[in-house]
C-alpha cells in the first residue's frame, strides 16, 4: 500500500507544473477578457474561474490519493450514470447557445457531456483490458458501441463539437490496444467520407463556382438513397466473391464498398440531425469571406487579434481587439486570441510548449504503466487533450473549423476545467503508482 510520501515521490511533477501554469494563464486571460476599452472590469468570470480552479485542484489531489485500480470496478456504474444524466439533460436541460446541454439550479450549472468523456475513457479502458483475447472485429465493434451511445445523445442536444471529441479518444485507445491497423483505416475512411459528404451541399452552394447536377445525386433524395442501396449491394457482391473464391482482392473491394456505404449512410443521417449553421462553420473555415458578418466574423476577428500581437504582444490588458469586444466568445472558444494578442508569438509558444510537455508526459506515463488499464486510460486522456488543443488553437488561427470546443485549462467554464483537472488527477495517480504495489 502506497503512503502519501511514497505517492508524492512518484507524482509526475513536469505534468503537474504544466497544468498549474496553464490554469494560471487561463485565469489571467479571462480577467483580461472582462476588461473593456476604458480599463473597467465589466465581468467577474475570473472569480468563478478561480473557484473552479481551486475545486478542480482539490479533485485532482483526491484522484491522486485514490488508487485508480479501485475505480475499475465502478467504471460501468460511472458510465451508466453519465448516460442517464445525458438523457435527462436532453429532455429537461437548460438551453445555452442553442444546445440543451446544461443542468442545474439558477446560475449554478453543469455540463454532463464534459464528464462523459472521462466516463467513456474509464469504461472503454476496462473493456479493452478484459477483451484482449477477443477478435479484433469484436473489440472494435464493442468499443464503437460504447462511444456511440453518449456521442449520439450529445449530438441530439445538439452539440457537434463535444461529440467530435469522442472520435480521437476512440482512435487513440484502439491504437494503443493493438487493434489491427486495417480496422483503424476503415474508421478513418468512414469519418473522412461522412464528413465530406455532410458538407457537400453547402460547399457546392457557396464555394463551387459552377454547381453541377452530378454531385446532387450524392445528397438529394431519392438519388442519395439509391446510391446507398447500390453501394450496399456492391459490398454484398464483393463479400460473396471473397467468401466463395477466397481471393484477397475481393476482401479489399468489400472493404472499400463497406466504408463507402457506411460513410454515405452517416452523411444522410447527419443531414437529418445537424443544423445548417453547424455545417456552415465548416464551409466558413474553407473561406471566411463567404459570411464576413455572420459565421465568418469569429474567424476574421480572431486572426486579426493574433496578427496584431506580433512577436512580443501588446502587453497585458492592452489588447484592442478583445477590450473593444470585437472577438465573440473571447473568454471561452477564442481565449487563445487574447493570449496571442497580449503576449504575442512568445505567449503562443509558451502555451504550445506547456501542452507539448503534457502530451510528452502522457507518453512517458504510458511507457511506464504497470497494467493495461492504466495504459488505456492515459491514451484516452492524451487523445482528448490533444484534440481539444489542436482544434481550438487551430480554430483561433483560422486553420481549423469552428466547433465550439474549449481550450482546456484556459477557456472560461467550470465543467470543462473540473473535467480536465480530474483527468490530470488520474494521470498523476497512475504515475505515482508505477513502481509501487
Amino acid at each position: 500500500m502506497n503512503g502519501p510520501r511514497s505517492l508524492l515521490s512518484g507524482v509526475d511533477f513536469p505534468a503537474l507544473a504544466a497544468t498549474a501554469l496553464l490554469v494560471l494563464i487561463g485565469i489571467l486571460s479571462i480577467f483580461s477578457s472582462g476588461v473593456n476599452s476604458e480599463g473597467t472590469v465589466v465581468s467577474g468570470d475570473y472569480l468563478k474561474q478561480i473557484f473552479w480552479a481551486v475545486t478542480g485542484l482539490a479533485l485532482l489531489v483526491i484522484l491522486v490519493l485514490v488508487d485508480y485500480r479501485q475505480i475499475k470496478d465502478y467504471a460501468p456504474l460511472i458510465y451508466g450514470l453519465l448516460v442517464v444524466l445525458l438523457v435527462y439533460t436532453r429532455l429537461f436541460g437548460r438551453v445555452v447557445n442553442g444546445a440543451r446541454a446544461w443542468i442545474g439550479i439558477g446560475d449554478l450549472g453543469v455540463q454532463p457531456s464534459e464528464f462523459a468523456k472521462i466516463a467513456v475513457i474509464l469504461f472503454l479502458a476496462r473493456y479493452l483490458e478484459g477483451s484482449v483475447h477477443d477478435s479484433h472485429l469484436r473489440r472494435i465493434a464493442a468499443s464503437f458501441g460504447i462511444v456511440l451511445l453518449p456521442m449520439a445523445l450529445i449530438l441530439s442536444q445538439p452539440d457537434f463539437g463535444t461529440a467530435l471529441v469522442f472520435i480521437p479518444i476512440l482512435f487513440f485507445m484502439l491504437f494503443v490496444a493493438g487493434i489491427d491497423r486495417k480496422y483503424l483505416l476503415f474508421l478513418f475512411l468512414v469519418c473522412l467520407l461522412a464528413g465530406g459528404l455532410t458538407i457537400l451541399p453547402l460547399w457546392e452552394k457557396f464555394i463551387l463556382d459552377r454547381p453541377t447536377r452530378v454531385l446532387k445525386v450524392l445528397y438529394e433524395a431519392p438519388y442519395s438513397w439509391s446510391i446507398l442501396l447500390a453501394l450496399a449491394a456492391l459490398f454484398g457482391l464483393a463479400l460473396w466473391g471473397f467468401l466463395s473464391f477466397k481471393k484477397r482482392y475481393y476482401w479489399w473491394i468489400s472493404f472499400v464498398f463497406l466504408a463507402a456505404t457506411t460513410g454515405q449512410g452517416l452523411a444522410l443521417l447527419a443531414h437529418k440531425v445537424l443544423k445548417e449553421y453547424q455545417v456552415m462553420r465548416l464551409i466558413v473555415f474553407m473561406d471566411p469571406s463567404i459570411d464576413p458578418r455572420g459565421s465568418g466574423w469569429n474567424i476574421l476577428q480572431s486572426i486579426t487579434a493574433i496578427g496584431s500581437g506580433g512577436f512580443a504582444g501588446r502587453g497585458f490588458l492592452q489588447g484592442p481587439q478583445s477590450h473593444n469586444r470585437y472577438i465573440p466568445q473571447q473568454s471561452t472558444d477564442f481565449i487563445f486570441s487574447i493570449i496571442a494578442e497580449e503576449w504575442g508569438f512568445l505567449g503562443g509558444i509558451l502555451v504550445f510548449g506547456l501542452f507539448l510537455v503534457l502530451l510528452q508526459r502522457c507518453t512517458v506515463i504510458m511507457r511506464s504503466s504497470r497494467d493495461d488499464f492504466a495504459l488505456y486510460i492515459t491514451s484516452g486522456i492524451m487523445g482528448m487533450i490533444f484534440f481539444h488543443f489542436m482544434i481550438n488553437t487551430g480554430m483561433a488561427m483560422g486553420i481549423m473549423p469552428i466547433t465550439g470546443i474549449p481550450l482546456f485549462f484556459l477557456s472560461y467554464g467550470g465543467s470543462s476545467l473540473l473535467a480536465v483537472l480530474s483527468s490530470i488527477g488520474l494521470l498523476l495517480g497512475i504515475s505515482a503508482r508505477r513502481y509501487g504495489s
